[in-house]
């Protein structure tokens, strides 16, 4: 079936899979066991699968000693991690391994595959690392990828499976027995793999179905039915995905999580037409090729980008010499205009200079791209971009086949300015392995069912232009500013009168903007420093040693709040701050406030990044609050070693803030929990915690936001 389409759409029924709870099955596959054991008395206190068969009938309320001896019980009596490997037992007929699950151990008990003999294993993953570092580029280091992935397990057939923006995916690479239907290069819709089945993919790096037929174990006694299996790997499949395997023909299945800097890149997706699995030692060999793979996935993508930055540096270096010998703007603007087109890649570009148009290669009409152009502009001082014009902008509908892509830079001079590349419509011919706007078919009073199809199904997408690369982004931003300079240099003398006019108007406005933000900065530290005043009069005051407590929390909240606020009034730009700055500044103060001792222990690695200064406050105070946290809960009020880490990845970065503690104890849901749970909402970001081994990890992750300018106001960039 072929059909053509602005973007693709999801079904919203489907948002019914994104809230299935499959992190607490109530059962689990039942080609192994589970044990529930109180990790106080190690006692078993519930379990699933046949354990009468294999312990006998009265195996609840036994000791671990008696089920799984003494140096099981003596291992997970003294370990602090929260998942262990505990070798073979029961007469090493099983591999066992356990998690820590709030106050119980969850030991998973699978029976024993044959062993790997580690020298072979070994020589086997070096070769196939060789293998993956002489790939030539991305698409062939997949490729045989998934080629050693079938060696290894045996499935029928091997996919290499990437997330893209969306959250659909992609087969990239496959390696499949021959007779047997292919899905390389087939989309499958974001759908197929909700949203807590990939935060599962972390947690689980390789997770096994060996036969998509079996009958769940339950877990018994049934008042732990609800009980977390997120760790573990025997934990029962949801029915509808489960279903999906079955319509596809599929018997069993396998998957090996690929992660690339802490994010879910893409998955080894294993497909068998009958009953099959890969036991402990065969997984882990999988779970360190995967590793390997994403380290190279990773330095593929760098050489890739850092080959595009040399080019587009290059030809950027080349148009600043020209811009430097010209005189006439528009006349620079006309001899320049094909090797700004180059420098894009574009396929047509143009400049409106004031009432003066300059085009060069095929634009659309003159009356739409000055309509554009006055779009642009509202846009904000920051390069505007988009590989779906129509998208962002209705009327770009209409000539959509010649500007479905636009970069553009507004220079804000007196004389507006406003370059812009467009890039013609490329018409995708996406195959879908199935029609992704039929993922489900939900009637009334049906519950929710995967698709049954899998059909090749053709999709032409309209409106869609080759994306702008990120360095063709931070080209044009540095462009924007040469041009500044240029344009400056070399009017001068002609606009020396309005200069001295704008700058002096400029500064006016500069100096009564800073003395009124002083002015209230200097009334707020105040408002602060007389409300930390109060609070310790009372607590002082005060007989009782909680509400002592409770005012002394306040005090050091309060103290937060303010830090946060003087540190970002210390700053010139009220519109932007770069973050990385802005933190290692605010920890710096906060050094002061947390005591000498403190001073060495925490380390910084913290990348540039720009964002809106009313950001840049939310993310001083979660900082703020976690590492208060750290240092209040972590060492138990002693000094000790935390972390401090700012990354960038595409269009979010993330906050980091890990310690090596004592670890997460209780539920803690007070003042300072609500207040993150404010601020991270506020950053519309995503917070978690997860276990640093020892210590805890959170992690704050948000989209980059720049401060976008109204209609009529005049950008902070503003030169003549």
């Amino acid at each position: 079936m072929n059909t053509a389409t602005n973007a693709p759409s999801a079904n919203p029924d489907i948002s019914q899979c994104d809230r299935e709870p499959i992190h607490i099955p109530g059962t689990i596959q039942p080609h192994g066991f589970l044990l529930l054991i109180d990790a106080s008395e190690l006692t078993v206190i519930g379990g699933a699968g046949a354990l009468g068969d294999l312990f006998g009938i009265d195996w609840l309320g036994l000791p671990v000693t008696q089920l799984l001896g003494e140096t099981v019980a003596k291992r997970l009596g003294e370990t602090n991690r929260v998942s262990v490997s505990l070798g073979r037992v029961c007469g090493n007929r099983l591999d066992a391994i356990a998690h820590r699950a709030d106050s119980h151990w969850l030991v998973e008990l699978e029976p024993t595959d044959a062993p790997l003999e580690a020298a072979d294993v070994l020589g086997w993953i070096d070769e196939v690392g060789m293998a993956f570092e002489r790939a030539a580029g991305l698409i062939e280091l997949c490729e045989r990828a998934a080629a050693s992935f079938r060696i290894l397990t045996g499935y029928d057939r091997v996919m290499i499976y990437r997330f893209l923006d969306d959250d659909s995916g992609v087969v990239v690479a496959e390696d499949v027995v021959p007779g047997l239907e292919s899905y390389l290069n087939h989309h499958f819709p974001a759908s197929d793999i909700p949203k807590q089945a990939r935060a599962l993919y972390l947690r689980n790096r390789v997770r096994v179905i060996p036969d998509v037929f079996y009958v769940p174990a339950p877990i018994t006694p049934a008042s732990f039915a609800e009980v977390d299996l997120s760790d573990v790997q025997l934990r029962s499949v949801s029915p509808i995905h489960l279903q999906y395997l079955k319509n596809m023909g599929v018997a069993a299945s396998a998957s090996i999580s690929i992660i690339k800097d802490g994010i879910l890149w893409g998955l080894v997706a294993c497909h068998h037409m009958s009953p099959r699995t890969i036991g402990a030692p065969k997984r882990q060999a999988a779970a360190l090729i995967a590793a390997g793979l994403a380290r190279q996935i990773n330095a593929k993508e760098q050489a890739e980008d850092y080959r595009e930055r040399l080019r587009v540096r290059a030809d950027e270096d080349a148009i600043a010499a020209r811009l430097a010998s010209e005189v006439d703007p528009e006349e620079l603007f006309r001899s320049a205009s094909g090797d700004l087109r180059r420098m894009f890649e574009a396929d047509a570009f143009a400049i409106l200079h004031g009432d003066a148009l300059h085009v060069d290669g095929a634009c659309p009409d003159r009356s739409d791209i000055r309509e554009i152009a006055d779009w642009v502009r509202q846009q904000g001082p920051a390069p505007f971009h988009s590989a779906s014009l129509s998208e962002d902008f209705a009327a770009a509908d209409a000539y959509r086949e010649l500007a479905s892509g636009l970069l553009a830079i507004t220079l804000s001079t007196k004389v507006p300015t406003v370059l812009m590349w467009f890039r013609a419509e490329e018409r995708q011919v996406l195959e879908w392995a199935g029609n992704p706007h039929k993922a489900v078919n939900l009637r009334a009073g049906e519950q929710l069912s995967p698709r049954a199809s899998f059909e090749a199904w053709t999709e032409v997408v309209r409106g869609r232009a080759r994306p702008w690369s990120q360095a063709e982004i931070d080209a044009a931003r540095r462009l924007m500013g040469r041009l500044y300079d240029a344009r400056q240099n070399r009017r001068i003398r002609d606009l020396a009168d309005d200069l001295n006019i704008a700058v002096a108007d400029k500064d006016r406005l500069i100096a009564q903007q800073g003395v009124l933000l002083k002015e209230v900065n200097h009334r707020v530290q105040n408002s602060l420093q007389l409300v930390m005043a109060f609070l310790a009069l009372q607590a002082k005051a005060s007989g009782d040693p909680e509400l002592s407590g409770h005012l002394g929390e306040a005090q050091r909240r309060l103290s937060a709040v303010a830090l946060v606020h003087r540190r970002l009034y210390s700053d010139d730009d009220m519109q932007s701050v770069d973050l990385s700055r802005y933190l290692a500044e605010l920890i710096e103060d906060l050094k002061g406030s947390m005591g000498s001792e403190w001073a060495s222990r925490l380390s910084l690695d913290l990348a540039p990044i720009t964002v809106a200064a009313d950001d840049a406050v939310q993310v001083g105070l979660v900082l703020v609050e976690l590492v208060i946290n750290a240092q209040k809960y972590a060492y138990d009020g002693k000094a000790g070693p935390i972390s401090i880490a700012l990354e960038r990845h595409r269009a979010r970065f993330r906050l980091i803030v890990a310690d090596k503690g004592r670890g997460k104890t209780g539920s803690r849901k007070g003042f300072g929990t609500r207040m993150l749970d404010a601020m991270v909402k506020r950053l519309d970001g995503v917070f978690e915690e997860t276990d640093n081994v020892p210590g805890v990890r959170a992690i704050l992750t948000a989209p980059i936001r720049l401060p976008r300018v109204l209609p009529g106001d005049q950008s902070s960039e503003e030169l003549l």
